[in-house]
């Protein structure tokens, strides 16, 4: 797999790493293309970190890279929107507004609260906020009218779940997941492969295997690879590992995406 469809650079809120750093790494791991994929989560919680995107200077920073680099590895412009429900309508207007190669839709917020910080969970059943999670999701995948190309990190909420709910299994939430799944399918969506799990130590991706594996049982196809690097280090990371999970659940595709459409790839090239 040579293609990094989920990555950020300093123009994203939680980094610090110089686009061309980002660039440079991949060339150096082999990588023929690449996307990056900046935050925007618009009405994020004040007093939080800054997830605006500052999308013209973006842009023509990215531009003048893929020119300069053309030769040695594809660029492709994308974005991260953190979904919420009232933000269908601006984020369609926004999308139709720049050129993107890809969308990713992202859950970040919970009740208008980011569950990264260890208050959110302050006298909260992690069992329960994972189920509301896994509904919201749901909800807000609705309220995006169709304009985002792949679902990120669908269990993302349990990065920061604590001790006994990183490992949780499928099956406890199977009622409110499959909806998700079977929606995505539906619109003809991808269901992204996030490796910032095996990054934070939960052994698996995000999703894990089991969402995976249910995701091909119902007909699912269509993936995009992402290793949600914020540093240089992070690029590709374990991709070989992930390639042989993907072939033993079933998948023999990944998608990539230019000017908003997919091109498939072999999982063993």
């Amino acid at each position: 797999m040579r293609c990094d469809f989920h990555m950020h650079s300093s123009f994203s809120g939680d980094s610090d790493t110089p686009m061309p750093a980002m660039i440079e790494r991949a060339i150096t791991l082999g990588l023929d293309t690449i996307c990056f994929t900046e935050h925007y989560d618009e009405d994020y919680p004040e007093g939080e970190e800054n997830f605006s995107l500052a999308v013209s200077d973006y842009y023509e920073t990215l531009c003048t890279l893929k020119k300069q680099y053309c030769s040695k590895i594809n660029i492709c412009f994308g974005v991260e929107l953190g979904m919420q429900s009232h933000l269908g309508s601006l984020y369609t207007k926004y999308v139709h507004s720049w050129p993107f190669d890809f969308v990713i839709a992202s859950q970040h917020l919970l009740d208008h609260t980011d569950p990264y910080y260890p208050a959110y969970w302050k006298n909260k059943n992690p069992s329960d906020v994972i189920r509301h999670y896994f509904k919201e999701t749901l909800q807000n995948l609705k309220s995006m009218q169709g304009e985002y190309d792949t679902l990120a990190h669908l269990d993302y909420i349990v990065r920061y779940a604590g001790s006994g709910f990183t490992s949780y299994h499928y099956d406890e939430y199977a009622d409110v997941i499959d909806p998700i799944l079977s929606y995505l399918i539906e619109q003809g969506k991808c269901l992204e492969v996030n490796t910032a799990g095996f990054k934070y130590g939960l052994g698996h991706p995000n999703p894990c295997e089991e969402v995976l594996k249910r995701y091909r049982q119902l007909g699912g196809e269509k993936i995009t690879i992402g290793s949600d690097g914020h540093r240089p280090e992070h690029i590709a990371y374990d991709f070989g590992r992930l390639q042989d999970l993907l072939k033993h659940i079933g998948f023999q595709y990944y998608c990539i995406f230019q000017k908003r459409n997919p091109e498939f790839r072999r999982l063993d090239k």
